[in-house]
């Protein structure tokens, strides 16, 4: 299966957030290459929120380009086999945290935003952190940091605070 048939998969058994959900498939539809860089009309992107339930936190990153703190995330490679591995890899990458793994059920959240390259229409994974996790800044740092849940409305914008509210329900933490 390709990655582009995996992502209308992904985004039909998604059964939240109609209106976006049929805004990402009617993009794809349109844009064959909807999944990659290389769209200027928007691309679908891919993010895990690592989070440690055991200690009630999120690790967010200093976003080099941007200068805010998101989650892990990212463009869609040639390698990516779905939608929830290149999430996964993203958030490995990005987190130098090993061992992380996807909280089960599909996507926790979609969200569409402008970057300076194009829209990117987001699929937000939830990704659990093992116990004892060790992070390293990766070069699309600037910063790596552990935020208590109820200290990430204090430092990133209302689509990761949202992301955090959605994981915490899937989990029921």
């Amino acid at each position: 299966m390709s990655l582009h048939d995996d992502a209308v998969l992904v985004l039909k058994g998604y059964e939240d957030q109609p209106e976006l959900r049929q805004a990402y498939l009617d993009h794809l539809a349109a844009h064959p290459d909807g999944l990659w860089k290389a769209c200027a009309d928007g691309h679908i992107t891919a993010s895990g929120l690592v989070i440690d339930p055991e200690r009630g936190r999120v690790l967010l990153t200093l976003h080099r380009k941007l200068r805010m703190w998101l989650q892990m995330g990212g463009h869609c490679e040639p390698g990516d086999v779905s939608l929830a591995a290149a999430a996964l890899r993203e958030a490995t990458e990005e987190s130098g945290v090993t061992g992380l793994a996807l909280v089960p059920g599909g996507p926790v959240r979609l969200d569409r935003h402008l970057t300076p390259c194009a829209w990117h229409l987001d699929v937000q994974y939830a990704v659990l952190a093992p116990s004892g996790a060790v992070e390293a800044i990766s070069d699309e740092s600037l910063d790596l940091r552990w935020f208590p849940y109820d200290e990430v409305a204090d430092v990133a914008d209302t689509s990761v605070t949202r992301l955090v509210e959605a994981t915490r329900t899937r989990l029921g933490v």
